[in-house]
Formats: structure tokens, sequence, C-alpha cells
């Protein structure tokens, strides 16, 4: 972890347009809340088919879109990375340092947003808050991980990241049983239904997969998906036409 990068990887996240979008995705779906609230009063079921559909199958992967790619991707894009390349850091240290940024921003812009959601929705917020935080920040490290991952490969990273979060998490995997054991979002939900325990069937929460199963896949893709982004960074050469 290096503070230098840490602190110029959050002034290029937060300094841009980016930040617009980072602050609009949660006030979203807070807002939505709020509106259903205001409506329908506060219900749990409402609660968890929206934070835990939205939320964590929409807004989460979006906010770390975002903070994953553009942690890194822009600094690719216009060649000002091999300034940073250039200095007597490690690869494997920039690449974990921009992760470790990106995490934070995903969880600040994430995670939070899907606690104060379901605390404004639900009408047993003291049940459902604390698991729900907990599987969205699972969900925002491992996503993080996977588009910061996918801005050092590709200049596509947003494009291929927007079809994965939408075509796949929201679609594909939201409705078609065997393509959930390949999601994200099932991964984190696993890790949220085990921390409600006997509760999760009062609350209608199921998860495609156990918790054991999802927590252990989700370790994976972020030591994967960091292993190979830095492995990948290593490999770019100190020209500006990259």
């Amino acid at each position: 972890m290096n503070a230098t990068v840490a602190r110029l990887t959050v002034r290029g996240l937060l300094g841009r347009r980016r930040a617009l979008l980072l602050l609009v995705l949660p006030l979203v779906l807070v807002g939505m809340a709020a509106v259903v609230r205001l409506v329908a009063g506060a219900d749990d079921g409402t609660a968890v088919g929206l934070v835990g559909g939205f939320g964590l199958g929409t807004i989460v992967p979006l906010v770390a879109l975002l903070a994953g790619t553009g942690s890194i991707g822009p600094e690719i894009d216009d060649g000002s990375i091999v300034y940073l390349l250039s200095k007597p850091i490690s690869r494997f240290t920039i690449l974990v340092s921009k992760l470790a940024t990106a995490v934070v921003v995903a969880l600040g812009f994430g995670a939070l947003p899907v606690g104060a959601a379901m605390l404004v929705l639900a009408q047993s917020p003291g049940a459902l808050v604390v698991p729900y935080l907990v599987g969205a920040a699972a969900a925002c490290t491992a996503y993080a991980a996977l588009f910061l991952c996918l801005a050092v490969v590709t200049r596509n990273a947003v494009i291929v990241g927007l079809l994965y979060a939408i075509v796949w998490e929201t679609t594909v995997a939201g409705f078609v049983p065997g393509a959930q054991n390949l999601s994200v979002r099932q991964w984190s939900l696993g890790l949220t239904e085990a921390m409600l325990g006997a509760d999760a069937d009062r609350f209608g929460v199921a998860a495609a997969v156990a918790a054991s199963t999802g927590g252990a896949l989700l370790a994976v893709l972020t030591v994967a998906a960091t292993y190979y982004g830095a492995r990948r960074l290593e490999t770019l050469p100190l020209t500006s036409a990259e």
C-alpha cells in the first residue's frame, strides 16, 4: 500500500464528472426507498426486494464499476500512467493501492447507501441492515477488483463492465436459475442469508449458493483479479502510447 498513490487515486476519482455519477447512483437508491416508504409505508418484503434486487443487483456493481475503472483507466488512456510506473514503486504495490482506494470509494457510495435504504424502508431494520451491509461490502470488494483488472486489460473496460453488470448480473443471473451460481450478487447474498439465520425465510431472503461457497468464490475472484491485474500492469511498457 502506497499512501501517495492512494491519495492521487482519490483525487482522480472524486475530482471529475465521475464523482457526480458516484453521488447520483446512491441517491437514486435511497430516494426510491424514501418514496416507497412515504407511499406504502415500511415493509420488510418490499425492502428486501428493492435493496436486494435493485441495490445489490444494479447500484452496487455500477458504483464499483465507476470506482474500479476510474482508479486507473483514465491514466492508462491519457498516457499519464507512465509517470507513475517510472517511479521506484513496484507495480503490484501500485495496483493494490489503487484497489484499496477503489474499494473504500465503492463501500462509501455503494455499500453504505444499501444499508441506508434498508434503514429507511424496512419495518425491521435492526435485523436487516447489518446483513445487507456485509453482503454489499463483500460485493463491492469483489466487483472493484474485477473492474480494476478489466481497466488494466482493456481500454473498453467501462463498456465490458456495463455489459456484465446490466446483462449478466441484472438480467441473466436475475432470472436464469443456473446462471445464478456464477453471480457475484448471489455470492454476496449468501453471506446475507447466513447472517439472517432462521429469519431468512421470514424475510424471503434466499441465495442460490451457500454462504461458505459464496464467500470462497468472492475471495477467489478478488485475489485472482488482483493478481492478474498486477501481472498485466507489469507488462505495460513505459511509453505514452500506452
